[in-house]
């Protein structure tokens, strides 16, 4: 179960003078679209049996959002901190991602590997099928449902105007959008019982993985230019007096947006 730590949706963000998300504002959180792929996680553990591990990369304190992932109910953590990840397009946060599934396989199988549908500070929504295609297992992204049985993972997906049904066996990967459930909120029992669970620290040496690989050496894109979005000068703003809505009806009229 991959997450990712990012900057709080509300607060202001930023891209930094090299081209990079400022990450250091303190206000960093579980990205909101990892708890509903948790929770998948969790229920599938709860029916079939199993463990959920939660893994993320970043720097110290992307830890939270591992320890978020413990309070829910999974069962163990990893944290991948390297200074050498900083700057880790998607591909290089894969590379990272993938060589802890290796790492985990070497305990055991790792059957059913799931992430969020997208990150909150990027929206990309590459990483999984990136992840999957390292892997070389069968990816079913933006799934809304998820089970699984007599070793295959099905997964429904609510597109446009069609809704499809994939099926793929294990191990497989599957990301899970926002439409698949309601995240549990975790209780003061799972909060206490997070405290005594394991949150094992790694390096790209601990996973074999070459520095030139990750992070602005391995980046396949990079930001050239950046700036604040600018400030709105042309917004109309309508005092009612009790005709407002006359009024907006008619400056709709007069834009031809009505």
């Amino acid at each position: 179960m991959c997450v990712k730590h990012v900057p709080d949706i509300q607060s202001e963000r930023a891209l930094g003078e090299d081209g990079r998300v400022v990450r250091d504002g303190g206000d960093g959180t579980l990205n909101e679209l990892d708890e509903n792929a948790l929770e998948a996680a969790l229920v599938l553990a709860e029916e079939h049996g199993g463990e959920v591990v939660v893994v993320t990369a970043g720097p110290d304190d992307a830890v939270d959002a591992v320890r978020k992932g413990l309070q829910m109910g999974a069962d163990q953590a990893v944290h991948v901190v390297d200074d050498a990840i900083a700057g880790s397009d998607a591909v290089g946060t894969a590379r990272v991602l993938a060589a802890v599934v290796r790492h985990l396989e070497a305990d055991g199988p790792v059957d059913l590997v799931v992430t969020g549908m997208a990150g909150l500070d990027g929206l990309t929504s590459l990483l999984p099928t990136a992840l999957a295609a390292l892997l070389g297992r069968p990816a079913l992204p933006l799934a809304a449902e998820v089970t699984v049985a007599d070793g295959a993972v099905r997964v429904t997906r609510n597109l446009d105007h069609a809704t499809e049904v994939l099926e793929a066996p294990l191990p497989a990967l599957v990301s899970v959008t926002d439409q698949a459930n309601e995240p549990r909120y975790p209780a003061f029992a799972g909060i206490m019982a997070a405290r005594k669970k394991p949150v094992t620290t790694l390096t790209l040496d601990d996973l074999g993985l070459a520095p030139e690989l990750v992070g602005a050496a391995g980046a396949r894109t990079r930001v050239l230019e950046a700036a604040p979005r600018p400030a709105r000068e042309d917004r109309v703003l309508l005092h009612d007096t009790g005709d407002a809505g006359v009024r907006l009806a008619a400056y709709l009229v007069e834009q031809q947006l009505a």
